[in-house]
């Protein structure tokens, strides 16, 4: 009996031994966790050659659409505002753009993988549907569109960190929009930070040379603007590309019209603990 007893115990000694080098041999990847951008986190594992996901999982892929993976991945899912915070804590992270650049990160220059820019994601300014053929819709539109900030882009992100979209520039003002009427107006824009405060804040002078005033509000995820816009407390926002949108007005019954799209910020994955994507590609 004792040696039945001391032969189980090794055993378990065993089966614990190897339950703690499993785990230790999985590793940890932060991704955002709302629909569209853990698609698109997943899509550019797949990209590289991590992960193979299901032919039909398209841009809403979630971590059950995953058919197989070339090393063991224990994914850490979480609002995309986070993901920079626990960068140290994980083996790789693969963050939003606009959070990376707002958290000291390059992707161009960090990113140990980055999105192409021709991608579907461009980031876009939105208003509710009942406003998007308005004048002060238009006004925003060709301000945003305009040369000026196509030039902005280009020479604060030379890297391509930040790449406009925008295939025909205007000079800041659409010559079918009555600007006299709109003259004295106010008009407000909810916006994450980087880099589209910086772009909103460009835009200011544009509007203002026509009398209309440019009210930017910053917040910091990617839920609140679009309440904001749903419930009327601004005319306009500017944070997210073009899927979250459409799949948010999808999910959640919204009004959100997309009126002009401004820029991609390809996606990047980091390194945290560990830096060498080798161990997730087996390349």
């Amino acid at each position: 009996m004792k040696k039945i007893a001391l032969w189980l115990c090794a055993v378990a000694l065993l089966v614990c031994s190897l339950g703690s080098f499993a785990m230790a041999d999985a590793y940890k990847v932060a991704i955002p966790d709302d629909a569209t951008n853990e698609g698109r986190a997943l899509l550019l594992l797949e990209s590289i050659g991590a992960i193979k996901l299901k032919d039909d999982a398209g841009i809403t892929a979630t971590t059950k659409d995953i058919e197989s993976s070339v090393a063991e991945i224990d994914f850490v899912e979480m609002q995309a505002a986070t993901v920079p915070t626990v960068l140290q804590d994980v083996d790789f992270a693969i963050i939003n753009n606009n959070y990376a650049l707002d958290n000291g990160l390059n992707p161009a220059k960090e990113g140990l993988a980055i999105e192409s820019s021709d991608s579907p994601y461009s980031n876009v300014v939105c208003v509710k549907e009942d406003n998007k053929d308005a004048d002060l819709t238009k006004a925003l539109v060709a301000a945003f569109s305009s040369q000026q900030v196509v030039d902005f882009i280009a020479e604060t992100y030379p890297d391509g960190s930040v790449v406009s979209v925008v295939s025909e520039p205007t000079d800041g003002y659409d010559a079918s929009v009555d600007y006299e009427a709109l003259k004295g107006t106010k008009v407000s824009i909810a916006v994450t930070p980087v880099p589209h405060e910086l772009i909103a804040d460009l835009v200011k002078p544009i509007l203002a040379e026509k009398g209309i005033e440019l009210e930017v509000i910053e917040v910091t995820d990617y839920v609140t603007p679009n309440d904001m816009l749903e419930a009327g407390d601004v005319y306009a926002n500017y944070f997210a590309h073009i899927p979250y949108q459409e799949n948010f007005n999808e999910e959640n019954g919204t009004h959100i019209a997309i009126v002009a799209p401004i820029h991609v910020e390809p996606m990047a994955i980091y390194g945290g603990k560990t830096a060498d994507l080798a161990v997730l590609t087996g390349k």
